[in-house]
């Protein structure tokens, strides 16, 4: 009976140290605040103070109100990476490689 008891709190800390890993790849949230001044079904512009935000949207993105230019919104949006290009490293100078005589 002991060895179920064991078996039974092993399994539920690994499904704790699984939910807590699962949870800490999502990538934070930022927000932006302010008057609404261009929407399409892609992209939504935002004027935060002397810059112009322009924030991608799809499908998924979840909209309550009624969006128009004009409105004052709050965006909650993640940084995502879709492309990453690794730069080489710089060779090494000629003078360094080269013994001094």
């Amino acid at each position: 009976m002991s060895k179920i008891r064991v078996l039974a709190a092993s399994l539920a800390v690994a499904a704790l140290l699984f939910a807590s890993a699962a949870f800490a790849a999502t990538a934070k949230t930022y927000q932006v605040t302010g008057p609404v001044l261009e929407v399409s079904d892609t992209m939504i512009t935002v004027q935060k103070g002397k810059d112009r935000w322009e924030v991608a949207r799809d499908a998924s993105t979840k909209i309550t109100g009624d969006l128009k230019v004009g409105a004052k919104v709050t965006i909650e949006y993640r940084m995502t990476a879709t492309t990453v290009e690794v730069k080489s490293e710089a060779k090494a100078s000629s003078k360094s490689t080269k013994k001094s005589k």
